[in-house]
């Protein structure tokens, strides 16, 4: 997104429909949405072709989400028209787009786990072609024939994983005969194998004729999921690149050619981001370890919350300088691991160990001040303080600390100068340290979060989920700050669903399975395939 103008952008060239030429399974055309202050589109104009997948590219406030949000129904554009088979239409709700044949699949899946598949696929379904369930369970297995994939219509979808469940809501979205799948960040939280199967599924959809908007960050699967690929910067198309260029240039100049066009000048502070994962293996740096381990968990069991698994007897250590990779399929412990090492949820059984020295007894802010920092992947409910400053919450964690406060008595002066610090040496957009930290965007509340656990001396620090949702130069900055930080000695854990990054950080990767490590794996050649495999549930070697 971007700041209002005073005079509007032009329009970028649309896609014509002249003889012989295919006719756009949808158009936007000139499509604008302002919000208080902000332009979130200004004048995109797109279109996708039956049987085509068109990527979209581009970082957190570039436009992509709103856009997608207008074409399914979501929101209403302030100006443009969209166009589906060639035809002018009006699409002011979510049903309505479901009737002219638009599905989406959002990021975070939308299945009720408590129901079966052929119980969430009827949910809702009060008219048209499902209305009984024999006739739903036809349904399901033409879809599923369609796609070339298994579906246990009987199957409780929280037993499914996430894999399955994504089918499922591919299904879902085709249910009623659509003509235009949107898929949100499909595979930010998928296996290596998950991966696999749905690039079968999407090559499955093309054939049938579907066409689909792939809407990704991940710059290496625009280049090998894509027929056309489109950036989006502030609002703005910026660039797309054709079905001639991808098939005649080599994944290195494609990705030189997408980073060039959404950063410009900037484009040297990205080139590095590691996003093709045949460069993954260069991008890892050998550092000097400690001889002894700095962190050690030492048959460590928690109770699990809310549905998700607790951890079972986990042991681990991690030497200073090393990046331990935390790997496996969401609500498989990864959570409870976390708290239980920051002193946020007390184990039942086991010892943790910090250089050496007991600390299962100790509190949250005990352990902080021995140099252990936990950076949540619960970023606006548990990272920050939304009403309080930048500056107050850069320092959240130092209350009662000299200089922020003296006798008793908060010292601003103190807090905003080593906020102002902080601010230029982490890259936080705010207009000031006193503004609040909630009207920042998710990466600059990373950023601030990143500036606060990564200063005043860590010595362990346990990172989860560090750029879920995050674009390009955000991710690259995250993770080079995580390699500076094991490269001056720190032990750092990082628990991610992004077996990319894993791969692209870590010296080993333990995988957990039901709360239970079920293998750690040295990173290097063949390593991803064995991760994926104990991420599913393959026995240890």
């Amino acid at each position: 997104m971007r700041v209002m103008a005073d005079a509007p952008a032009p329009a970028p060239a649309t896609l014509s429909s002249t003889a012989g030429t295919p006719v756009p399974a949808v158009e936007l055309i000139d499509i604008t949405k302002v919000f208080p202050g902000v332009i979130a589109n200004d004048h995109i104009s797109l279109s996708v072709l039956p049987g085509e997948v068109l990527c979209l590219l581009g970082e957190n406030g570039a436009g992509k989400s709103t856009l997608m949000s207008i074409l399914s129904g979501l929101y209403r554009p302030d100006e443009g028209r969209i166009r589906v088979d060639g035809s002018d239409v009006r699409i002011d709700s979510p049903r309505r787009g479901r009737d002219l044949g638009i599905g989406m699949v959002h990021q975070h899946l939308s299945l009720i786990p408590t129901l079966t598949v052929l119980e969430n696929l009827m949910l809702g379904s009060n008219k048209g072609i499902i209305l009984d369930e024999k006739t739903a369970r036809t349904r399901i297995a033409d879809l599923a024939s369609t796609l070339g994939i298994t579906v246990d219509a009987d199957a409780r979808a929280g037993s499914l994983a996430l894999g399955q469940q994504q089918h499922v809501e591919i299904i879902k979205a085709l249910w009623k005969g659509s003509k235009v799948l949107i898929l949100d960040e499909p595979t930010s939280m998928l296996t290596p194998q998950g991966i696999a199967e749905l690039q079968k599924v999407l090559v499955e959809l093309k054939t049938s004729g579907l066409a689909i908007i792939f809407i990704t960050h991940k710059l290496h699967e625009a280049i090998a999921i894509g027929d056309r690929v489109t950036i989006l910067k502030q609002g703005r198309v910026v660039g797309t690149i054709g079905p001639e260029i991808l098939r005649s240039s080599t994944p290195q100049q494609l990705q030189r050619r997408i980073v060039a066009t959404m950063f410009g000048e900037e484009a040297d502070e990205v080139a590095d981001v590691a996003e093709l994962r045949e460069d993954l293996e260069g991008h890892r740096v050998r550092r000097t370890m400690s001889e002894t381990p700095l962190l050690e968990l030492v048959g460590v069991s928690a109770p699990g919350h809310h549905g998700q698994y607790g951890v079972s007897d986990v042991s681990l250590a991690v030497r200073g300088g090393e990046i331990l990779g935390i790997a496996g399929v969401d609500g498989n412990g990864q959570r409870a691991l976390a708290e239980v090492i920051a002193g946020q949820r007390r184990p039942s059984a086991g010892d943790i160990r910090l250089a050496a020295a007991s600390i299962v007894k100790l509190t949250v802010s005990s352990r902080q001040r021995l140099g252990l920092r936990y950076v949540t992947d619960d970023r606006l409910g548990e990272g920050v303080v939304r009403p309080f400053a930048v500056g107050m919450n850069l320092v959240l964690k130092r209350i009662g600390d000299k200089p922020f406060w003296r006798r008793g008595t908060i010292d601003r002066v103190a807090i905003n100068a080593t906020a102002r610090e902080l601010i230029a040496q982490f890259d936080i957009r705010t207009p000031s340290s006193e503004t609040r930290i909630g009207k920042l965007s998710g990466g600059n509340i990373q950023k601030a979060l990143l500036a606060r656990e990564l200063s005043f001396q860590p010595r362990v620090v346990v990172f989860s989920k560090p750029t879920h949702g995050l674009d390009v130069r955000t991710i690259a900055m995250v993770r080079e700050r995580i390699r500076e930080l094991a490269g001056r000695g720190v032990a750092t854990v990082v628990i991610s669903t992004d077996l990319d990054e894993l791969i692209d950080l870590s010296d080993r990767v333990a995988v957990l399975f039901e709360g239970k490590i079920a293998g750690i794996v040295d990173n290097g050649p063949g390593a991803e395939t064995r991760i994926g495999e104990l991420i599913v549930g393959a026995q240890a070697a």
